[in-house]
Order: structure tokens, then sequence, then C-alpha cells
């Protein structure tokens, strides 16, 4: 069975000191390294939300408040801070995460119109991203996903691989929340195992 690492979205402006931090999110960065040291996969794949300036999941594009939630193309849309901008030091990848195994890159969010946490596709499911093609071009039946944050992308991510066809694994200690609520972090590890999600220690 041929497998794939998926790592979401492991950016400056999701790690400490960015725009839009996930605590803890450096510590798990040495444990997705050790990952793809000790493990053989057939793919390794990095996301990178990669937003224009006006992108209208901004709190700054819609004169809003971060925090605030609006209808954006009818789909409830939180308003948060600028992040992951194209071009961007916050866009790219944090230096400590190793790329030398990486096959293939995914980058999300490009339409100013639409979010997209998951991986595979945006929040409207309007357009894919182009990874279901791409794994199964490659012939990859389970999914090891990692990244941040664990509430948005990662969760997103487990649930459309999961629809998607794939047996999909989730590294508990290779993911964070952001937690805009105490309780998401939580609440997405629920969902994801009542989802068929399988979340690994």
């Amino acid at each position: 069975m041929k497998k794939a690492l998926i790592i979401v979205d492991v950016q400056n402006d999701f790690c400490e000191g960015g725009a839009l931090a996930v605590p803890g999110s450096n510590g798990i960065i040495p444990y997705i390294n050790l990952l793809m040291e000790k493990n053989e996969y057939d793919q390794i794949v990095l996301t990178q939300d990669w937003h224009p300036a006006d992108h209208k999941s901004f709190a700054s594009t819609n004169g809003k408040k971060v925090g605030e939630t609006i209808s954006l193309n009818g789909v409830p849309q939180f308003m948060w801070p600028d992040h992951c901008v194209q071009g961007t030091f916050g866009a790219e990848f944090h230096q400590d995460l190793n790329q030398e195994k990486v096959t293939h890159i995914i980058q999300k969010g490009k339409n100013s119109e639409f979010d997209s946490y998951s991986a595979f596709q945006d929040n409207n499911h309007f357009v894919k991203t182009g990874l279901d093609d791409f794994l199964k071009y490659h012939d990859i039946q389970l999914l090891e996903i990692v990244g941040l944050p664990l509430d948005y992308g990662v969760k997103f991510t487990c649930l459309d691989a999961v629809q998607n066809g794939y047996i999909t694994c989730l590294h508990f200690n290779g993911t964070k929340a952001v937690n805009v609520k105490p309780e998401n972090g939580r609440g997405a590890i629920y969902e994801m195992l009542e989802n068929s999600v399988t979340v690994l220690g």
C-alpha cells in the first residue's frame, strides 16, 4: 500500500511570532522532521496557504474586526488577520521544516472570493486544488496528516481525505490548534474520530 505524508501550512504566519500564530506551533516541527527521516513515504506533500492581498477572509478587506463573521458567497466566513499573503515572508515555509524529501507543493486559498481550509478544495466546494488528482495518479491509498492549525486546515484536510476514499491518519503530536474558542481543538479531534480518521499518538 502506497502512503503519503501531507504537511499542512507550516508557514511563518501560522508559527510563533506570525500574523496568525498557533500556540505551541514551533514545537511540532521537530516531530514532523522525524517522521520524514524515520519513515518511507511514497510522496511528501506540503500545502501552502497562498492568499492575494485583498482576500475576502481578511478582516481588513471587509472593514471588519478580527473575530467577526460575515456571509461570503453564501458560506459563513470568520474574519482573520491578514496572513500568508502571496510572496511575503509570512507565506514562506518555516525555516526549520526540512524540505529535502518533499515531492510536491499544493497552494490553496488563491482565489480572493473563497477561503480554502482543506488541502483538497475551497470551503464552498467549487474548485479542487489538484491534490486528489496528484495522489490518485501516484496510487496513494494511505495518508498521514500533520500541520497547522488542527481545528481548521488539518481537520478539513482529514475529513476531505476520508471523503475521497483514503485511509486517513492524523499524527496528534504533529499538530496544534489555534483555538479561537478554547474547545475547538478537542472538538476537531472528536469530529475526525467520528468520521473514520485514525488519530495516532
